[in-house]
């Protein structure tokens, strides 16, 4: 009886084990199930909520794109309004092509006293004022020879003015716009000038510097007709020769014009920086270029020039001018064009009116680099000069 139970409790006994070993093994073959679920379940959660945050990224940088090319368009938009503004203004308000044109207010250098010309360094300069016409009054500079240097100290005006009777030459120096009379480029050009024994009288236009009086081309040109008048009735048979640069010479050759008419014409006239007339030099002008191809531009900006009565018609002028004419222009200015100056040479060169006289152009390379306003620099300017009025070297002159 015992011998039999034994093996039924042992047969109960694998059973059990087998029992316990299964469902161990059903436990372990289910457990890895749940892990990989739990781990794809966790594995699906971690990667969104980057991609969530790099979508928000990519909205903002989108949002931040979308902003600044509003603001550029905003800023286009109110470029091109501008654009097309200024062409109805001018036109309406042809006073601002005027003031374009002669930026008589624009003082450079600033914070000089004009009145003392011994500051720029022209310690042999006399300053004086002298009026053209009621309420005009126009500052002068009247800067002797430099050879005169040491007997100028402490001269008054009147010694100036009686010293211009002497032998030595005189330059009447017309100056262009913007500046006065005491601008750097031009105190550097006295002072050449003065150095190969020339006087030199410049002045300040009415508007410009210290001188007083409503900038106009007539009033200008009536201007240098008065300080040439003052020149001739103290200087005697003494040589006259005017100078113009740049805007100064259309007020040159209006002056020229004048003075050949009433047969009292200068001994010469230089032309720096020279144009044909106003309408081609601010058609040609660098400020025009952003409107040089806009629909209606001669009707927009030229016309309003002509309707202020500014011509400075250099290539009419020279039709009626009688005395030598030297041309002197930069291959490299940015200002005023060279062809206009070679082209204002070709129409002088055959006129009838210089049949007897000498017209000659020096053009200077670009690479002197001496551009609107540095022919001053030119080594060979001396020599031109000499060569050109048929005088002696002045500073040999006693």
């Amino acid at each position: 009886m015992r011998k039999r139970t034994e093996p039924v409790a042992l047969e109960h006994d694998r059973c059990v084990a087998l029992g316990s070993s299964s469902s161990g093994s059903t436990a372990a073959v289910l457990d890895p199930d749940s892990r990989l679920k739990r781990n794809l379940h966790l594995a699906g959660k971690g990667p969104a909520e980057p991609r969530c945050a790099a979508d928000a990224g990519m909205k903002r940088a989108l949002g931040r794109r979308k902003g600044m090319w509003f603001q550029l368009r905003k800023i286009l938009l109110c470029v091109l309004g501008l654009y097309v503004t200024i062409p109805f203004l001018i036109k309406l308000c042809p006073g601002i092509q005027a003031k374009l044109i002669f930026l008589n207010f624009v003082r450079v250098p600033y914070f000089i006293d004009l009145k003392k010309p011994q500051d720029q360094g022209l310690n042999h300069t006399c300053n004086y004022y002298l009026q053209p016409e009621e309420d005009v009054t126009i500052g002068v500079w009247h800067t002797v020879p430099t050879v005169w240097w040491k007997t100028a100290q402490g001269k008054d005006q009147m010694w100036y003015e009686d010293a211009l009777a002497s032998s030595y030459p005189i330059i009447l120096y017309l100056h262009g716009n913007a500046g006065t009379r005491g601008g750097d480029h031009r105190v550097e050009l006295y002072k050449v000038l003065s150095s190969l024994g020339y006087h030199v009288v410049t002045f300040d236009y009415r508007g410009w510097g210290d001188s007083i009086g409503t900038p106009s081309e007539r009033g200008m040109t009536y201007d240098a007709l008065h300080v040439f008048d003052w020149i001739k009735a103290r200087s005697g048979d003494n040589s006259i020769y005017i100078w113009g640069h740049s805007l100064g010479t259309g007020v040159a050759t209006n002056l020229v014009r004048r003075l050949c008419e009433r047969e009292t014409p200068p001994d010469a006239l230089i032309l720096e920086s020279p144009f044909t007339n106003i309408r081609e030099e601010a058609k040609s002008h660098p400020f025009s270029v952003i409107y040089r191809y806009f629909p209606g531009f001669d009707w927009f900006f030229l016309d309003p020039i002509t309707s202020s009565g500014i011509k400075f018609a250099n290539d009419e002028n020279v039709k009626h001018i009688s005395c030598s004419l030297l041309i002197l222009h930069a291959e490299d200015d940015p200002v005023v064009p060279f062809q206009l100056g070679r082209k204002l040479y070709n129409i002088a060169a055959p006129s009838r009116s210089f049949r007897d006289f000498k017209v000659q152009f020096i053009p200077f390379h670009s690479d002197l680099g001496y551009r609107h306003k540095y022919i001053y620099k030119s080594p060979e300017l001396p020599r031109i000069l000499r060569e050109f009025l048929g005088k002696s070297e002045p500073e040999l002159q006693h």
